[in-house]
């Protein structure tokens, strides 16, 4: 390819209204140009790299022993019914009529469909196992698209689904879809760790997350992992074991106290000079537009999305100053945040935090603007729920062996899923099993994010000057540059050069145009050619240049070695 005839458009500036690393470059770098908010026209370098990662995708998929197909993107509401998800999966479904007043929606995922088509195919227990995929773009209407390709509302995925007589046989597939996304993200040139994960919208009881470490801004979530054993978790299921700390506020009996303006737990623990480890914090949050209160350690944080799990909900938010005032004045209290207990909550949802457990003769909010009781003990109130609704905290202990947990940033960018019969059930998609009798499909569901992918290697291999991108996945192996368009010499050397290369399947760029080499050098360091071979005077010493993108290593070769190199290199890196 003949770098004039490339579309590609470098910027000088980063966009404004970028946020990370990752949608700064790629849209600098010509890769991406946004159509509309959340949604980018993928360009010929962008098309490119997304293709080399289908490919391996493709090629490890059908490895495992999965079948590809095509679904379609728009989905009848009648299967969303079926299985009961039209109503609750929320405002991320785009839904959509047609002209006969059809309602439908555009597919932020393919459960619904999948099982509809296994259920019109798989009807005996003899052509199970099965497990079919395919790679499609998806649409989520995200409430506040951002990061570019990593939080858009349109984006590429790989998803597959596993059919299974039962739990043994999805539990074969789960490690055996493990194992290959294991592999395709080694492909792929990144690092992955897998976590253990919440499973949301998508359903099941068992999930894990397919986290690239990085350390920029772009990371979604934090992970925590022990470095002594193989524990990791997603910040929404991490669970930990709490360090020793002071739980008893030894006031001896219970009694009401004057405890003006101390809105904030740092304001009650200055004021009665007490840890927060012996307060009981009382949190009211709106879950699917219910009032339901949060009992905690006052030192700890609530992780939402395990409050929402405990309580069965689809949408939560913390209540606000207002709602929080007419909670209290229907039940006959006047109070303000701050000052809010469990006492008197008859008829409102309570899950209280195993940490509150250990609380003895501790501080509590009785529902009184400017008063608290002191020397409270749980035998005082009607028995809680209680449930892990916890955030981990780094420091905190492992589950599994007690050492102390650390906490980094991940992108995720696979997950899998054990659904068991969350789908195959209410959608009646039965087989016969041995026995003549219908049971319903167990049920795996696998995915990766193939345009998320592309951009998280992008935050995760970087520099000042643009992309790195591992050459398993850059849009070309290398870029001849040719230092003077004018120099006959340099000139037929960088085209032998480049045709030789295509010749042995590298894929390379020539840089005809009549720009500066300083300007042919940046746009080579900002779209992320792994290598760079420069043909500028020293040709006539027989000498040319050959950078290596990732180290910025540069050396004088001959051009045969140069050639000879880059050929290796591409023949045992890119499989």
């Amino acid at each position: 390819m003949k770098m004039s005839k490339l579309f590609v458009q470098t910027l000088r500036e980063f966009p404004a209204d970028a946020e990370v690393v990752s949608h700064k470059m790629l849209v600098r770098a010509g890769y991406i140009r946004k159509l509309t908010s959340g949604v980018y026209n993928y360009l010929p370098l962008m098309w490119r790299v997304l293709k080399k990662v289908e490919n391996i995708v493709r090629e490890e998929m059908d490895r495992a022993g999965a079948q590809e197909l095509l679904m379609p993107f728009v989905q009848p509401k009648e299967l969303w019914e079926e299985s009961g998800r039209w109503e609750v999966y929320g405002k991320e479904l785009m839904r959509l009529r047609d002209r006969h007043n059809r309602e439908m929606c555009l597919g932020p995922t393919a459960e619904e469909v999948i099982t509809s088509v296994a259920r019109d195919g798989l009807k005996s227990y003899k052509q199970l196992p099965c497990n079919l995929y395919q790679i499609q773009s998806k649409f989520r209407d995200e409430v506040r698209p951002r990061y570019g390709l990593l939080r858009g509302r349109e984006f590429i995925m790989k998803d597959a689904y596993s059919f299974d007589v039962d739990e043994a046989g999805l539990d074969k597939e789960y490690n055996n879809m493990a194992e290959a996304y294991t592999r395709i993200f080694k492909r792929c040139g990144l690092e992955t760790k897998m976590v253990q994960s919440d499973s949301g919208a998508i359903g099941g009881k068992v999930s894990h997350e397919f986290m690239v470490i990085t350390t920029t801004d772009a990371g979604e979530n934090d992970v925590f992992y022990c470095d002594s054993c193989d524990y990791s978790a997603n910040s929404n299921h991490a669970i930990s074991k709490l360090p020793e700390a002071q739980t008893d506020g030894g006031f001896g009996e219970a009694k009401v106290v004057d405890t003006p303006n101390t809105h904030s737990i740092d304001e009650l623990c200055e004021f009665l000079k007490i840890p927060a480890s012996v307060i009981l914090k009382t949190l009211v949050y709106i879950v699917d537009k219910k009032p339901v209160l949060a009992l905690i350690r006052g030192d700890k944080q609530v992780e939402e999305t395990k409050l929402m799990n405990e309580v069965g909900g689809i949408d939560i938010r913390i209540a606000t100053t207002p709602e929080i005032i007419e909670l209290m004045q229907e039940k006959g209290f006047d109070a303000v945040p701050g000052f809010i207990g469990p006492k008197g909550m008859d008829g409102i949802k309570i899950v209280a935090d195993e940490s509150i457990k250990e609380l003895k003769n501790f501080v509590v909010g009785i529902n009184q603007t400017d008063k608290h009781m002191v020397g409270a003990n749980l035998s005082d109130f009607t028995a809680f729920e209680y449930a892990d609704i916890r955030l981990a905290e780094a420091g905190e202990l492992c589950p599994e062996c007690g050492q102390p947990l650390k906490v980094t940033r991940g992108i995720e960018v696979g997950n899998i899923f054990k659904l068991g019969t969350k789908y195959s059930k209410p959608m009646n998609a039965v087989f016969l099993d041995v026995n003549g009798k219908a049971k319903p499909y167990v049920m795996g569901c696998y995915g990766i994010g193939v345009s998320r992918t592309a951009a998280a290697a992008v935050e995760r291999y970087h520099d000042d000057n643009g992309i790195i991108l591992p050459i398993q996945i850059a849009p070309y192996h290398c870029v001849i540059v040719p230092v003077s368009t004018k120099d006959e010499l340099q000139m037929s050397t960088a085209q032998k050069i480049y045709d030789e290369l295509i010749a042995q399947g590298v894929e390379a760029v020539i840089d005809d145009r009549d720009e500066r080499p300083g300007v042919k050098f940046k746009d080579a360091d900002l779209i992320g050619f792994p290598y760079r071979i420069t043909v500028g005077k020293t040709i006539t010493e027989g000498n040319i240049e050959f950078k290596t993108r990732l180290t910025g290593e540069i050396e004088a070769i001959k051009p045969e070695e140069a050639i000879e190199k880059i050929v290796k290199i591409v023949r045992e890196q890119v499989k």
